[in-house]
């Protein structure tokens, strides 16, 4: 199951530079999951300081 951003993201990036993958970027005023990337490994949830990161 992969890892999905919620609006309260605030766009600092922790989460980006935590993925092993390469699945997140910035979308439209938040970063963003690509579902098909995501190995649902969960680190960027540990890293994102709003708990803006959840699984689906």
């Amino acid at each position: 199951m992969a890892f999905v951003i919620n609006d309260s993201c605030v766009a600092c990036g922790a989460c980006e530079a935590q993925c092993p993958v390469g699945a997140i970027s910035m979308g439209d005023g938040k970063f963003e999951i690509d579902a098909d990337k995501c190995i649902s490994c969960g680190a960027c949830a540990g890293q994102c300081p709003v708990g803006a990161i959840s699984e689906e």
